[in-house]
């Protein structure tokens, strides 16, 4: 992946009032502008001046709105934004149509390149980890520490219930969905969703599932909803192939950041198997099991996933101070190393 493109970008006005997107109490819609794509920026206004950046990048069929929980509990911390990545959310579809997870990574690069904002704390989600293992592994400059939550990272043996979702890889498998559930209103879809992403959809408040119908009946309506879907499955499915140096497994060994590995014991897309090879692979890391959670821990259960930064962060703070300490020539501050894992 190249890095040299040119990082210019120019934020230009909010998203058009016209447009049904939610926007949570507290929270700010942006858009910004960059050649060949614009992405929406979902904020929120850290409660202190001077917070460290944190960027949180969605998985497949999400957007910055999934972060919103997690953004709150965390804005003492950081100064958080969240990004609908081209074809997703808000944003429109990329100039070129390329929905490859090299494509979105490049997207991420970019965007942080052109707001001179990282070293960033750099969070993602199932596809959103890929993206954001890849933006670690090339850009290490942008990334201070990495957050993956259900990371789509390659699975030999994919649990049989990830099975449909990868299909949707498969050239005309998307059109054969639509015509077998056209009878499907947004309520329905928003439910199988749920069933499928969720540990516990019972969980879900009426009025987040609501706001969830809503926003699903909203990209309905969006002429390019189905082909940033498929394009972006395919993606996914077609970075499972790659090797050598491409190979997702192979740059997430080369991650340098500190990382903390979220996975959910009720996951139904990425098997919590997978937890300790992670663990073992990125060479930084610790490791929390939520067994009662799904696929997107940060929505069913942002207080354990914040709790788990938040120690984190403190982690890289306090190697921070020590290592300001052993440059001044001041006595080593003792403690943990911070190589013990997170547990949930």
């Amino acid at each position: 992946m190249s890095s040299t493109e040119p990082p210019e970008a120019r934020i230009v006005a909010a998203v058009p009032p016209a447009r049904s997107v939610r926007v949570g109490a507290g929270e700010k819609l942006r858009t910004a502008a960059l050649p060949g794509l614009t992405m929406t920026v979902r904020s929120r206004p850290p409660s202190a001046s001077g917070l460290p950046p944190a960027l949180f990048v969605h998985g497949l069929g999400g957007s910055s709105q999934n972060w919103s929980a997690l953004m709150e509990l965390l804005a003492d911390r950081v100064d958080g934004e969240a990004l609908d990545l081209p074809g997703f959310g808000d944003s429109p579809p990329p100039d070129d149509g390329n929905y490859s997870i090299t494509a979105h990574a490049r997207a991420v690069i970019r965007y942080l390149d052109a707001q001179s904002r990282g070293p960033v704390h750099l969070v993602g989600n199932s596809m959103g980890g890929a993206i954001a293992t890849r933006v670690a592994a090339v850009r290490p400059d942008l990334v201070r520490t990495l957050t993956l939550v259900s990371p789509a990272l390659p699975e030999l043996r994919p649990q049989r219930t990830a099975v449909p979702t990868g299909l949707l890889a498969v050239p005309g498998v998307t059109r054969l969905f639509t015509r077998l559930t056209r009878d499907w209103d947004a309520e329905r879809r928003t439910r199988e969703v749920m069933l499928l992403t969720f540990g516990d959809p019972s969980r879900v408040t009426r009025e987040a599932f609501a706001h969830a119908v809503e926003e699903f009946e909203r990209r309905l309506g969006l002429p390019y909803f189905w082909d940033a879907l498929t394009r972006s499955a395919r993606g996914v499915v077609d970075s499972y192939t790659l090797g050598g140096q491409h190979s997702l497994w192979r740059q997430a060994e080369r991650v340098l950041a500190p990382t903390l590995l979220v996975y959910g014991g009720r996951d139904q897309l990425v098997s919590v198997r997978m937890a300790d090879r992670a663990n073992a692979t990125f060479r930084d890391s610790r490791l929390l099991t939520l067994l009662d959670a799904g696929h997107v821990a940060m929505m069913e259960y942002p207080e354990a996933v914040a709790r788990g930064m938040r120690e984190l962060l403190d982690d890289v703070d306090q190697r921070d101070d020590r290592d300001s300490r052993e440059a001044r020539g001041a006595v080593p501050v003792s403690g943990a190393d911070g190589s013990g894992a997170a547990r949930g």
